[in-house]
């Protein structure tokens, strides 16, 4: 075993070091050190060294984890558990895939730029009103849609209004940017780290509202402060200005597709309804992806054809699926060699016991890693590590996820590369011929990271310890 534990560590820190380079494709990275890991961690180290082909056999069974596909529970039950999950998470594939493809199907007809155009409308064009409002709004719209997919659109918007109303987007764009990724930590579904640790324990909806949401409401107030406060003498010269109202562009331009858009929406508003009362009903989030999904594309197919069927699909994030898949493998790779379990114990040993200390650093360890680091495998290999810890520590599981959660979220925030949002906001900012330096970002988003991290973890000592 000592010899596959060796073999899975380097495939790991491997696989990291290759996706923090950039140089290849993401997807291809953690495919391949997924073949890897189910031909030498398991087969090499467990199977020909180890000389236990029923352990092998059961390890890569385990991993795949495709008979879960095939089971009642994973598609109608109370919830599932982080034993059922083990390997690779169906459920978070086949959800992200459904959630994928209601948003392109919503970015198809306008949906995106109708709404921000109209709420810049409601403020009358008001430059530091848009700003505070359009922090809110990337808040909620990242609690149910993708951040990437948030930021893609409203950055697009901002830059927009930016030209038309003559002020700077680059604080607009850096504030939207965090505050989505704030939004995120407020839902199962607001942000992939989340939705494996909720599909990986069973939580539901309601739960991740209930509890992360919380934190994320009460940091929300704060940050838009911190930020009006950090950037309000960016927009003092365009507040003084006066705005030609009836100059500025119709929100309903934006609408491609009127019988679309209302379907669109009803189909939105439907999953959020499904999402907010699975655990009552009991349908899983795999059930709600694939459902979400095939109504979308029934629907678009009943009023845009084949054409818009296919605009749709070759829009669908399938590299990032991929990447999920090959991550989990790989992760599986450190769960079955017992590599988990030891980081567990060494959490445990480090923090002597106390549940504070505890609590304190798996969310600041969390934070701080995926500043730098892709937040999605560090969610992934820390759900089993905090499974384990707390059934050897005795603390409540939820109280550790909650930590989990809102570290690997919000942590990601403080720099450009710390998340998927930030990648693409920063990078719309600079086609547009606003480059966002290292320096200027992290001037405000670190301070801002610091701020909740340290809320979130008061908060969650007073509330749960």
């Amino acid at each position: 075993m000592l010899v596959a534990r060796i073999i899975a560590v380097a495939i790991f820190v491997i696989m990291f070091l290759l996706i923090i380079m950039e140089k290849i494709e993401k997807q291809y990275i953690t495919l391949g050190c997924a073949v890897l890991t189910l031909g030498l961690v398991f087969g090499v180290g467990i199977g020909l060294i180890g000389k236990d082909a029923v352990m092998m056999k059961s390890a890569i069974f385990d991993t795949l984890n495709l008979q879960s596909i095939f089971t009642p529970e994973f598609w109608y039950a109370a919830g599932e558990t982080a034993e059922e999950s083990s390997g690779v998470n169906w459920a978070t594939i086949f959800f992200l895939l459904g959630m994928m493809v209601m948003v392109e199907g919503m970015a198809r007809v306008g949906f995106f730029r109708w709404l921000c155009m109209r709420i810049a409308k409601l403020v009358r064009y008001k430059t530091i009103s848009i700003f505070v409002t359009f922090m809110v709004m990337s808040f909620v719209l990242a609690m149910f849609i993708d951040s990437i997919t948030v930021i893609l659109f409203l950055a697009a918007v901002t830059i927009e209004l930016s030209q038309l109303l003559k002020f700077n987007p680059v604080p607009m764009i850096i504030s939207e940017i965090f505050c989505a990724n704030l939004g995120g930590s407020a839902t199962m579904c607001g942000d992939p780290p989340n939705i494996i640790i909720g599909t990986a324990f069973g939580y539901s909806f309601s739960a991740f509202v209930v509890n992360t949401g919380l934190i994320a409401a009460v940091c929300l107030v704060v940050i838009v402060l911190f930020f009006y406060f950090a950037f309000r003498k960016e927009f003092s010269a365009a507040a003084d200005s006066s705005v030609d109202v009836s100059a500025m562009p119709k929100p309903e331009s934006a609408i491609l597709h009127k019988t679309g858009f209302a379907v669109s929406t009803v189909i939105f508003l439907f999953a959020v309804g499904l999402l907010v009362t699975h655990a009552m009903t009991g349908l899983t989030v795999a059930t709600i992806g694939v459902g979400i999904a095939v109504i979308t594309v029934a629907t678009t197919a009943l009023i845009a054809g084949t054409k818009g069927v296919k605009e749709i699909l070759k829009h669908v994030d399938y590299e990032t699926l991929l990447f999920f898949v090959g991550l989990f493998v790989v992760v599986g790779g450190l769960e079955q060699t017992g590599i988990l379990v030891l980081i567990a114990n060494f959490i445990e040993e480090v923090s002597g016991g106390n549940f504070y200390l505890m609590i304190a650093i798996i969310i600041w360890v969390s934070g701080i890693a995926s500043a730098f680091i892709d937040n999605i495998p560090f969610a992934a290999t820390m759900v089993p590590v905090i499974s384990s810890l707390a059934a050897s520590a005795g603390i409540p599981l939820e109280t550790l996820a909650w930590a989990l959660a809102m570290g690997t979220d919000i942590g990601g925030s403080a720099t450009p590369i710390g998340a998927s949002a930030n990648v693409v906001g920063t990078a719309a900012a600079a086609k547009a011929g606003h480059p966002i330096s290292w320096g200027e970002y992290c001037r405000k988003a670190a301070p801002a990271t610091i701020i909740v991290l340290a809320m979130s973890t008061v908060m969650i000592f007073v509330r749960y310890l």
